[in-house]
């Protein structure tokens, strides 16, 4: 049962006490709700009323809220974040069937977008949006209907989509690596870089090539595209995914260090949960992206 009216404040009380315990003054809360101060105190001042509870500290033209009002904002901010957000889909595809996709943000810009216009042609009833996670999460906290997952098939509770298995290749900056081919063994030597979310990953190239008990330290990127601009301009070498390197070699920004093959880090899923019914987007996304897949055999 749906909670009883009397405890439902009208969205414009609840705005403007946001906005005051954000902004701390009912000047400035005006200011961005395009009302008088004398509105703004006649809202927060309902909603005290409405709730029984004092939720203003009241200094003069200074206003603050009570350690109640700050707790009950805190809730209070997400439910609006999550009713500006549902109403920004309904006018985005007024239709319905939307799918709200969480992706990591080099795979889902260098190999999801270019392939999206097809999807958005094959089905324009479906809308996707498109939010960049970093991390495996917990899809009953983040309300996304699906997530491209990297790593091997360890994420609880999901069933999973195959789209990529990652080729990583060993790059640096002209510059950096001189004319001369170098071997494993000297490129440990030089300056490394490295992604937060494959802090092996150079430990186990080099021990792919032979060259074991190294562990390489240097700079950290949290994203490839970070590192894979640091690399251009000489910072160091990066592990790249070819898909990403494969532009910059082109252009010869970035060379190949090594011909040497890379290690098993891992691929690319879409994942969803598995106690979630199935919605028809999700259902249509996944099953045109079966055909873009380039898992290959196994």
């Amino acid at each position: 049962m749906f909670a009883p009216r009397r405890f439902l404040p009208s969205i414009s009380s609840l705005l403007a006490l946001e906005a005051v315990e954000r902004l701390g003054s009912a000047s400035a809360a005006a200011e961005e709700l395009n009302l008088t101060q004398s509105a703004v105190s006649r809202q927060l001042k309902k909603i005290e009323e409405q709730m029984g509870v004092s939720l203003v500290l009241r200094d003069g033209v200074k206003l603050a809220l009570t350690p109640a009002g700050v707790d009950y904002v805190r809730q209070v901010r997400k439910a609006l974040q999550q009713i500006a957000q549902a109403s920004l889909k309904l006018k985005a595809n007024p239709t319905g069937g939307s799918l709200d996709l969480a992706i990591l943000p080099t795979f889902g810009m260098h190999w999801l977008a270019p392939r999206l216009q097809d999807f958005a042609a094959r089905h324009p009833e479906v809308t996707v949006n498109l939010s960049t996670r970093l991390r495996p999460f917990d899809f009953a906290s983040e309300g996304f209907h699906a997530a491209i997952h990297f790593g091997h098939r360890n994420w609880v509770g999901v069933d999973y989509l195959p789209l990529k298995r990652e080729d990583v290749v060993a790059v640096g900056a002209p510059g950096l690596l001189g004319d001369a081919p170098l071997t494993a063994e000297a490129l440990s030597r030089l300056p490394l870089l490295h992604l937060e979310t494959r802090p092996d990953a150079w430990e186990r190239w080099f021990a792919a090539q032979g060259v074991d008990g190294l562990h390489p330290r240097g700079t950290l990127f949290d994203q490839f595209s970070t590192m894979a601009q640091a690399a251009a301009h000489g910072l160091g070498l990066a592990l790249l995914p070819r898909y990403l390197a494969e532009n910059y070699l082109a252009s010869g920004d970035l060379r190949l260090a090594h011909a040497g093959q890379g290690p098993d880090l891992g691929g690319y899923f879409l994942v969803w949960p598995k106690e979630q019914a199935e919605a028809q987007p999700l259902a249509t996304f996944r099953g045109w992206l079966e055909g873009q897949s380039e898992w290959g055999p196994v």
